[in-house]
């Protein structure tokens, strides 16, 4: 019976085991763990010093644990028999530790928290020596399944793909044609939500030449697993010359074809002269009523008439 026990036991941890056997058979990449940008480097250090902190709590909790049940078990050496007493009355000294000590851990982790979150709302400061630029502008607007970026500046606009300066801030003003969504580029920092009718703001900055993976993090969908987009850090010469290429070759971006790509969708990398932004924001209420009427020409009938009212009452 002791040795079926034991194979029990044995055979419970088999599952942890592979876990730990398989994860040899590859390289786990993990890319929020290998910052590329200074936002993605303050969300790193806010990790580590959580996981840190947290560790230590776990040795501390499993260090008493392991004295406690060693020092009080029954069959311990010198042990004296005693009454069993149940009415006993609790330690005013412990219960007071026992409560303050929670409140310093939450404290300790608020703290650096919160002032990270409220550093993220702001262009990333520049490095000692470096000057102060100017953030370029860039609407990221998500229909199913595909993104759309807008540079107003250069009066350019690319599907499914994104060119950005090295060591400069990007100011990514986010917003949606349909479903909500999200953009997030793993290696330049944490995500933030793209929704109709409204915008929000998150700031990025790569440090790094090189293509990065970016992704819309929140599920929207069957097209959800495809609705990523590839992410160029070069040098401002040579972003200055992309945009400039687009400028001069690539055709303009009519309302048609904006509403034609705006289809529910999967669709290929493509560039444009012109913006959607000159006939149609999405982040308002007009910007909303365009999705309506773009569905109902679209589809050639009408929507559900509680789809569109409840729709409108979002506006």
């Amino acid at each position: 019976m002791k040795a079926k026990h034991l194979r029990n036991r044995w055979l419970g941890l088999l599952p942890l085991g592979l876990i730990f056997f398989l994860s040899g058979c590859g390289q786990l990449e993990m890319t929020v763990l290998d910052p590329k940008g200074p936002v993605a480097q303050s969300q790193y250090d806010l990790i580590v010093y959580s996981l840190w902190f947290m560790l230590g709590i776990i040795v501390v909790v499993f260090a008493l644990f392991t004295y406690m049940i060693i020092k009080y078990r029954e069959n311990r050496p010198g042990r004296k028999e005693s009454d069993y007493d149940p009415n006993l009355h609790g330690n005013t000294t412990i219960e007071i530790i026992w409560t303050i000590i929670p409140v310093i851990i939450v404290i300790l982790l608020s703290i650096p928290t919160v002032t990270t979150l409220f550093d993220l709302e702001k262009p990333p400061e520049p490095a000692a020596g470096e000057e102060e630029k100017e953030p370029l502008v860039v609407h990221a607007t998500t229909a199913d399944w595909k993104w759309f970026f807008s540079y107003p500046e250069q009066d350019i606009e690319t599907v499914n793909y994104l060119h950005i300066p090295t060591d400069r801030p990007i100011e990514f003003r986010l917003t949606s044609a349909d479903a909500m969504t999200a953009l997030w580029i793993p290696a330049l920092g944490g995500q933030k939500y793209n929704m109709a009718g409204m915008m929000t703001t998150l700031y990025l900055e790569a440090d790094e030449e090189g293509g990065y993976d970016g992704r819309n993090s929140n599920f929207n969908g069957e097209g959800f697993a495809a609705q990523t987009f590839k992410v160029h850090a070069e040098s401002e010469e040579d972003f200055n010359a992309w945009t400039q290429k687009i400028q001069n070759e690539a055709p303009e971006l009519t309302a048609d074809r904006y509403n034609e790509l705006l289809k529910p969708g999967l669709t290929d990398v493509e560039s444009f002269s012109s913006t959607h932004l000159d006939y149609v924001k999405h982040h308002t209420k007009d910007g909303m009523g365009y999705t309506i009427e773009h569905f109902r020409d679209l589809y050639g009938k009408k929507l559900d008439l509680y789809e569109i009212e409840k729709q409108e009452s979002f506006q």
